[in-house]
This record gives structure tokens, sequence and C-alpha cells, in this order.
């Protein structure tokens, strides 16, 4: 699957889809292909306040447990609570039903230290 251009993508492998002053937040499809079958997603608690590269979330897959950093700072406005009943959305619809959690941006330019599809792609390729 191509990486969608209107996201932005972190080294950790987590996309970045702004709407205002919000970003919300999941794992790129490579990320999703790598964990194997998803089975269970910790999720943040909203108004939770989230710093640029931390641990935010944990997802637990058939193959092993990962964390979920948050690209940006900000605070946690929403979760994807439909992933407590249906987690393999995370591989199913990555870039879709399978978003993890929503911030609103402290700074908003911290997204230009982010990669565009393109650089996700090389990234990758590396």
């Amino acid at each position: 699957m191509a990486s969608p251009a209107d996201l932005r993508y972190s080294t950790e492998h987590e996309w970045v889809r702004t709407e205002g002053d919000r970003a919300i937040i999941g794992i790129t499809d490579y990320a999703q292909d790598a964990l194997g079958d998803v089975v269970y997603v910790d999720l943040p608690a909203v108004g939770s306040r989230v710093e640029a590269n931390g641990s935010v979330a944990e997802i637990e897959s058939t193959k092993s447990v990962s964390e979920v950093y948050c690209p940006v700072t900000g605070t946690v406005v929403a979760v994807n609570d439909a992933l407590e009943t249906a987690p393999e959305a995370v591989n199913s619809d990555p870039y879709g039903d399978g978003w993890i959690f929503a911030v609103e941006l402290a700074d908003p330019a911290e997204l230009d230290g982010l990669m565009d599809a393109a650089g996700y792609e090389a990234f990758l390729a590396d």
C-alpha cells in the first residue's frame, strides 16, 4: 500500500492527518504489517498531555507488544473507542478506521519536522 500523500510521517512509523488545530494519529501500513494481527490497543486517556516522540499507547499483536509514539506535542482530545472491540481495524484500514487518537496541537510548527509521503517512502527504502 502506498503512503497517502495528504499525511505526515514519523521515523517511528506513525502518521498524522491534520484537521484544523487537531492531529489525528495512527500507525502506518508498514508498521501494522510488521506487527501482524493486532489483538489489543491500549488507548491513551482523553485529556492527557503528550510530548513529541513520547510513548502514548501500546499495540498488542500475535507477534509482540509495541509502543505508539506521538509525533507532536499536545493534549489528547479523542481516542478511537471502536478499537476496544475491533482492534483489527488497525490492520485492515490503518489510514482510516484504524486511527488511534487525536491531539490538539500545542505547536503546529512541529509538523514541519515530519516526513511527507515521498520522504517516508524513501525512508522505508533505506
